[in-house]
């Protein structure tokens, strides 16, 4: 077996030429024997404490983070699950149909779930650690133009689930099913095709969303949920203006 040795002076061509000789060798190695100790994580560890002074820096800087205040909420965004329309789910897809009008100002309304939605936010200050609360998760704000039948069928989803967050986008529930469909303002067309804001997790098919799988196109933006929402409540603040969502009956059931 061949033996090599790095001077820790090694230029950076230099240490690129050897990890390149040693890619090149085509040698596979395989481990002689396995062996492993199991960990138990619960109360009976004790801390560390050259450890938790370690990143007790990071620690702090990371909750002074999370605890800066950029908005301000004169309403609760709550979302009662007995509702077809709520305040959280008012307040979410504004934003989004908001931020994705900065890069596609022609996009008409926007759709999220309720289930996407995971804390509500109490009347008072917003901070950047809420909106990490409520939207936790990773995903990415994505355009998808969609055909009329399309959307006829993501209205009937939504329906069908008793309503979910939407903007630019307005229906009556009646029996479960869709109707007076109206999207921008404007009755629904099928033969038109139209352009929708939200996000990546709903477009490739997640809370069992229907009519957004077959897009006449779909364009990433770019731009996380979360940071779409904490850009949206710090322009509103920086405007002077305080979050005061209100129900106006984008959804409602038709008695």
């Amino acid at each position: 077996m061949k033996h090599f040795q790095i001077n820790v002076s090694i230029s950076h061509f230099g240490f690129f030429l050897f990890v390149a000789l040693l890619t090149s060798c085509h040698r596979y190695f395989v481990p002689a024997s396995h062996q492993y100790t199991q960990q138990q994580i619960d109360s009976t560890l004790t801390p560390d404490a050259a450890y938790m002074e370690y990143y007790r820096p990071y620690k702090q800087q990371l909750e002074a983070e999370m605890d800066r205040v950029i908005g301000h909420t004169d309403v609760a965004l709550t979302k009662p699950s007995n509702v077809p329309e709520t305040r959280l789910g008012n307040f979410f897809t504004d934003a989004l149909l908001a931020e994705g009008k900065k890069q596609y100002p022609d996009a008409e309304f926007s759709f999220g779930t309720k289930g996407g939605l995971r804390i509500e936010l109490q009347q008072g200050d917003i901070t950047i650690g809420n909106l990490f609360e409520l939207m936790p998760f990773e995903n990415e704000l994505v355009l998808l133009e969609l055909s009329g039948k399309s959307v006829q069928q993501l209205a009937e989803f939504i329906a069908a689930t008793g309503g979910q967050p939407v903007s630019g986008l307005r229906m009556k529930i009646s029996d479960g099913k869709a109707t007076d469909i109206a999207v921008a303002g404007k009755p629904l067309e099928l033969s038109h095709t139209y352009k929708l804001i939200t996000y990546d997790y709903l477009a490739n098919g997640g809370d069992n969303s229907r009519g957004l799988n077959s897009p006449v196109s779909r364009i990433n933006l770019g731009q996380k949920v979360r940071e779409a929402l904490i850009t949206y409540v710090s322009e509103q603040t920086q405007a002077g203006k305080h979050i005061n969502t209100q129900l106006d009956g984008r959804i409602i059931h038709d008695q």
